[in-house]
This record gives C-alpha cells, sequence and structure tokens, in this order.
C-alpha cells in the first residue's frame, strides 16, 4: 500500500531580538509577493522540522538559533492559497543583536518592531499573535 495524499509538511520561526522586535521576511514569489512573512518553508525528505526550521531561517535570513520552542501546528486547508499545507511553527530568542542577510527566496529581511501594521502573508498574523501570547507564558530566568 502506498502513502496516502496529505498536504505539505512546512515550517515557520518566530524570532525574537534582545529588544522584543520579530524577524520577518519580504517575500520575493508568489504567492503574497512583497508581503511580510515568517521565515520559513518545506520540509526537505529525510529532515526533522527541527532542522527544516533552522535550515530554513539560515537560508531566507543567515541567522543561526539554538533553542527551538513549539509554538503550535497550523494546518487550516485554506492558509496557502497553493495547496493545503500543515506548518509546525516555533519560537526562537536571540540573546544578542544580529543583521539579518536576505538569500534564498526572500527578498529582504529585516527585525520589524510594529509587526501588526505589516501586510503579512499567509495566516502568519495569527501565528505571531499566538507566539507573543506564548512568549508571555514562558517564565524568565
Amino acid at each position: 500500500m502506498g502513502f496516502p495524499k496529505t498536504p505539505a509538511l512546512t515550517v515557520d520561526c518566530v524570532v525574537f531580538d534582545p529588544r522584543g522586535r520579530i524577524l520577518l521576511i519580504r517575500r520575493g514569489n508568489d504567492p503574497f509577493k512583497g508581503c511580510y512573512a515568517l521565515p520559513g518553508g518545506f520540509v526537505d525528505i529525510g529532515e526533522t522540522v527541527e532542522n527544516g526550521c533552522r535550515r530554513e531561517l539560515r537560508e531566507e535570513t543567515g541567522l543561526d538559533v539554538g533553542d527551538l520552542l513549539l509554538i503550535g501546528v497550523y494546518s487550516d486547508p485554506a492558509r496557502d492559497p497553493r495547496g493545503h499545507t500543515a506548518s509546525v511553527v516555533y519560537l526562537a530568542q536571540l540573546a544578542a543583536p544580529a543583521d539579518p542577510v536576505a538569500g534564498d527566496d526572500a527578498a529582504a529581511a529585516e527585525w520589524v518592531e510594529d509587526w501588526r501594521a505589516a501586510p503579512l502573508a499567509f495566516d502568519h498574523a495569527q501565528i505571531l499573535d499566538d507566539a507573543v501570547k506564548f512568549r508571555g507564558s514562558i517564565p524568565q530566568d
């Protein structure tokens, strides 16, 4: 018996810098070309979602992160106009400031303070709302 047809598996990474800004890319391709989005993309065959998250972040922004905390899984069949995807979303915190450099399919990568005013792709506004709540619930050392 072969594999069933299932949603495509993706990852997204919500990264906060020490000032509380969020790392966003500008999409270089459709859908949502020119809109802000979280760094992320499709998980490769043979890759864990954690490694896929780190790889996509590095390819699109040039940044590396340490610990990843699971925010959730977003699987609304309408979240991506190209087809049904399920995204595993992680939170990362940078301990020191870093300058992102856009790469891969990202037209730009930048720290955004007022992300609520930005045109966001996919369901990334909902993800960011959830990430801010989740981050606020994490005990600080």
